[in-house]
């Protein structure tokens, strides 16, 4: 069943995050990363339930691998540096807020705005996947699956409104949890994320009806306004 797969893949997710995060630090004793993993947990069971109610071709979209042999050769090879390189985002944090220390605690208020980002991006990123059933997490020809153009929602104002979700959320979590220096390491977990869009945008050039047309009605990728 969907709902049930969908929750055993968050419950992994968050176990894994909650490992990458509290065993590096050495201690449970972090209130900011136990308030990331238990809002991260509970808007992730929310969010598949919803999904698998109202969007189930959404949920089972974002449920495929990872690596797939239809995939453009460009977007294989930054699947394969993007994924590991998440991870070691992820334990880079704890080393860096209770061991190197190496530039200053954010403030308080820079941590609110940084939690708040983590919810605007979840949100974008829910609302995103909602709104197509293709947004599959690797870059594919979906000709088989009657893959066809999503131009409404936010698909009418941002072309990849995932991306911007996605970037909101990473950069909310460093902040959230203190680390500057997660900050400065998201830029190279960016650049790779940026050459998927252009390597997404060219693909769906190639296969999916439209497509091109699309760009021209809606000019900006990831931020309104500026690209």
């Amino acid at each position: 069943m969907l709902i049930v797969k969908g929750l055993m893949g968050v419950t992994v997710q968050l176990a894994l995050f909650a490992a990458l995060l509290l065993l590096p630090a050495g201690t449970w004793q972090w209130p900011q990363a136990i308030q990331f993993l238990v809002a991260h947990g509970v808007l992730s069971f929310i969010a598949t339930i919803v999904l698998a109610l109202v969007a189930p071709a959404s949920l089972e979209a974002r449920m495929q691998g990872v690596v797939h042999k239809s995939q453009p050769r460009a977007d294989r090879i930054i699947s394969y540096l993007l994924f590991p390189l998440m991870f070691i985002w992820f334990v880079m944090i704890p080393i860096d807020v209770f061991y190197l220390q190496w530039l200053p605690v954010p403030d308080f208020i820079v941590t609110v705005i940084g939690a708040g980002m983590f919810f605007v991006g979840y949100a974008i990123v829910t609302v995103a996947v909602y709104q197509n059933e293709f947004a599959v997490p690797i870059v594919k020809d979906q000709s088989e699956r009657g893959h066809v153009l999503v131009d409404t929602g936010l698909y009418s104002c941002i072309r990849h409104p995932f991306y911007l979700g996605t970037v909101l959320y990473f950069i909310g979590i460093t902040l959230w949890l203190e680390s500057y220096l997660g900050l400065i390491l998201l830029l190279v977990i960016f650049a790779l994320l940026l050459a998927r869009i252009f390597v997404e945008e060219k693909t769906l050039q190639e296969t999916l009806p439209g497509y091109i047309d699309y760009m021209t009605r809606v000019r900006y990728r990831i931020v309104p306004f500026i690209w």
